[in-house]
């Protein structure tokens, strides 16, 4: 016998909504799915999903509507002309964006009857319904409690607050520390290149075990009160960023990683218009 929730709708089929259905179906439960261009269905359709024409219809087909769009402005969009639909019921945002959009978002639909978890995925579309895959959530205790299971099977669940701008809140500053450390690593490359050295081999052997070495100490090193605790050496470590910045120098290579950001975003722009 089927169990309250277990009939669960999905609103966006981009390549992470497209894994979180493709693991709900997996675990037996009932999908509904639907996205606002057509034939991104197709394949989870065969595989037993039901799709939806319009996001009213997917929402009457479910006892929870999860969302997994581009943005904050196009979760909206989508779900405004179907705030009927919704009241009453319980939201799942699984959209990026930050803790204050999740705040307002979780005003707008309580303002309409609508119980709303806010989420973060801490994993990538391949390792979704894996161990490597965890959720955060946060909104009411008792709402999560009920929910944890229902989404059990997209990944791990954790909720980590009341404030249901707190999912989006660590899931930012997660994905900041990831970029960052890409920064670094981009930084080191260039580094290595500008002064022709063999960039493969400094990758595969230096840089990637160092780094998979030095990733515990870093993280458990990182202080947003900006202390550095005597077993850190800070005159080892301030002499060793200043030799840094000097070879950086030497080598022509920019010391600001902010730059290396700057940098990722834009390829990752060209990425998108390039489609």
């Amino acid at each position: 016998m089927k169990t309250h929730h277990e009939r669960i709708s999905i609103l966006g089929l981009g390549a992470m909504g497209r894994a979180l259905a493709g693991a709900l179906l997996d675990s037996g439960r009932e999908v509904t799915v639907w996205n606002r261009i057509a034939g991104k269905a197709d394949e989870l359709v065969a595989r037993g999903a039901r799709e939806a024409s319009s996001v009213a219809g997917a929402i009457g087909a479910g006892d929870l509507a999860v969302v997994c769009l581009l943005d904050d402005a196009s979760v909206r969009e989508t779900l405004a002309p179907a705030l009927r639909e919704l009241a009453g019921g319980t939201l799942v945002n699984l959209t990026s964006g930050s803790a204050r959009q999740a705040r307002e978002l979780a005003g707008w639909l309580g303002g309409h009857g609508v119980r709303f978890l806010a989420g973060g995925i801490m994993a990538v579309p391949p390792t979704v319904g894996t161990d490597g895959a965890f959720i955060l959530y946060s909104g009411a205790r008792d709402l999560f409690d009920r929910l944890a299971p229902v989404l059990a099977p997209i990944g791990r669940s954790h909720w980590v607050g009341e404030d249901p701008g707190f999912a989006a809140l660590y899931d930012m500053a997660a994905l900041s520390g990831m970029y960052g450390m890409g920064a670094g690593a981009d930084h080191a490359v260039a580094l290595v290149h500008a002064e022709g050295g063999d960039v493969e081999t400094f990758r595969r052997e230096v840089l990637q075990p160092w780094m998979e070495q030095m990733l515990p100490i870093t993280v458990a090193g990182a202080d947003g009160r900006e202390t550095v605790p005597d077993e850190f050496n800070p005159a080892m470590q301030a002499t060793g960023l200043e030799n840094i910045l000097s070879a950086s120098g030497e080598a022509g290579v920019p010391t600001d990683l902010a730059g290396h950001l700057n940098a990722s975003l834009w390829r990752m722009r060209r990425a998108v218009a390039a489609r």
